[in-house]
């Protein structure tokens, strides 16, 4: 199971030569540069693996020439250069010149680039890059470090006022089979849409995350065992039961699940994390698309 933390990039402009002062920019939120900015001007902008590209991104899934960003000082435009997989916009595929509005999300390959434009581009690149820092740019839920700061504080709290606290970890089943079946892109997407769909089930006091990878974790303050059980069957039917279609193949999505509950003896995130861990892998090795604890 995967563990990596989001690492942001130090900040790092890039402008072209003699470019002008124009409030536009490119900031990857997804990918191997975190955080990298692309300030935009009115000349066009080449993204793809190759090294003669304005902007690039190295990684098996781009193309040489993947995409291209241009326009005028009033709008600017995304088009896809033919690429073997594809641009989206939004998560959807870039057809032809598809003009740019501040906040869209721009897809290449493995990677993601928001577009930002206005009078307060410097307020918007700030917020990005805070964003950044506790958000998983992949799904947009809270990432593992925010996660983990969270689990701490809410352990201290649940000791000190003797309240509840469960620990839920969950992951896909056979993630590597999607991705090797459907390509990486329908492997983003499931992860994309199965965390907005967990999302909108989460109360405001509780943490949802990713984990890393294709895992999750859900924080759940003030439930105890019995409660937190039901919760887990509730997202584990929501998930076999949700229609997952990608360029309009259904893409069959279910989920394993193992619950905790915090004991007086566990001092550190990583005990409690280790249980509901022993509990997942529990329902992995007894058929999976099952909650265990």
């Amino acid at each position: 199971m995967a563990s990596d933390e989001t690492r942001v990039t130090k900040i790092t402009t890039v402008k072209a030569p003699n470019a002008v002062n124009r409030d536009c920019c490119l900031v990857q939120i997804h990918g191997p540069e975190l955080g990298k900015k692309y300030v935009l001007d009115d000349r066009e902008y080449t993204i793809g693996r190759d090294e003669n590209n304005q902007i690039v991104v190295d990684l098996d899934n781009v193309s040489r020439r993947h995409a291209r960003i241009f326009g005028s000082h009033d709008r600017m435009f995304v088009e896809d250069l033919k690429s073997t997989n594809g641009t989206f916009l939004n998560d959807q595929e870039v057809m032809g010149a598809q003009p740019l509005r501040s906040g869209d999300l721009i897809k290449v390959g493995g990677s993601i680039f928001k577009f930002l434009d206005g009078a307060n581009i410097e307020t918007q690149y700030h917020e990005t890059i805070y964003t950044l820092t506790i958000a998983d740019g992949l799904t947009g839920i809270n990432n593992k470090r925010y996660f983990l700061e969270y689990l701490e504080r809410e352990m201290g709290r649940s000791h000190r006022y003797h309240r509840a606290l469960s620990l839920m970890m969950f992951d896909i089943d056979h993630f590597k089979k999607i991705n090797d079946v459907h390509g990486h892109l329908a492997g983003d997407y499931v992860l994309r849409e199965l965390a907005q769909s967990i999302k909108r089930l989460v109360r405001r006091e509780q943490c949802f995350a990713r984990y890393g990878g294709e895992e999750f974790a859900l924080v759940m303050p003030e439930d105890g065992p019995d409660k937190a059980r039901l919760f887990a069957e509730k997202i584990r039917k929501l998930i076999e039961e949700k229609a997952f279609i990608f360029e309009d193949k259904e893409i069959p999505v279910t989920i394993s699940i193992g619950v905790a509950e915090m004991e007086h003896d566990m001092t550190e995130p990583t005990q409690f994390i280790k249980v509901a861990d022993a509990n997942l892998y529990r329902a992995k090795k007894a058929g999976r698309n099952r909650v265990v604890g």
